[in-house]
């Protein structure tokens, strides 16, 4: 059984104990570090690299949502989650837009946060239908993005990874620095739901056997 690593993140002690005490109980999760102060919780996260991080929205030292931009903007391959008291359609959709894995009110029953949990390990996401339908657009979870989501310098990048260049040797090829190229393939595992070179490499590579049988039929 795979054991995966959860950071958690709230500003209230007893809300952030009961959700340790919550997910600690279940054998296939560890809390590998929480805290109630978001201002250091990048900090925190970067340093104990969690598979998971459960994150409050709304905090009076640092907006959920910052952090999340933040976490999507490095090489980290945690999968953040938001569970929070509130939110607005805007927040949703900002929250989707930037990579969120998971949103859930706080008011759900405690098998749904482990549900949630759960599916995000296995790298699919997970929003409540109502919280869902708060998105623009609207999202769907079976669309499952391809290499079309990619932007022409994604795919270049894309490319060099699967033919098994570091990113020191991709940053060379294309006269970039590596921390730019470090954020560009973070940027494409968040776009299509992955989270290592391995499975980049499956969908790129599946598609390029569609091409080339596509092109034999003509």
């Amino acid at each position: 059984m795979t054991v995966h690593s959860v950071f958690l993140m709230d500003d209230h002690p007893v809300v952030l104990r009961g959700l340790a005490e919550l997910v600690g109980m279940e054998a296939d999760f560890r809390i590998a570090g929480a805290t109630t102060d978001g201002a250091g919780a990048f900090a925190m996260i970067d340093r104990v690299k969690p598979d998971i991080a459960v994150l409050d929205i709304n905090l009076p030292d640092v907006s959920g949502l910052a952090l999340l931009r933040r976490l999507r903007g490095t090489g980290l391959a945690v999968r953040p989650i938001f569970l929070t008291a509130t939110i607005t359609p805007a927040q949703v959709s900002e929250a989707v837009a930037n990579g969120i894995w998971g949103i859930l009110l706080k008011e759900s029953a405690p098998d749904a946060l482990i549900d949630c949990l759960r599916k995000v390990a296995k790298g699919q996401r997970w929003l409540s239908d109502e919280i869902a339908r708060m998105a623009d657009p609207v999202w769907d979870e079976d669309m499952a993005p391809g290499l079309s989501a990619l932007t022409p310098r994604e795919m270049e990048i894309a490319g060099h990874a699967c033919r098994g260049l570091s990113n020191k040797l991709i940053a060379r090829e294309l006269g970039a620095s590596e921390g730019t190229v470090k954020i560009h393939l973070h940027n494409i595992f968040q776009k299509l739901r992955i989270t290592n070179r391995t499975a980049l490499a499956a969908i790129y590579y599946e598609r390029a056997a569609e091409v080339k049988g596509d092109g034999s039929k003509g």
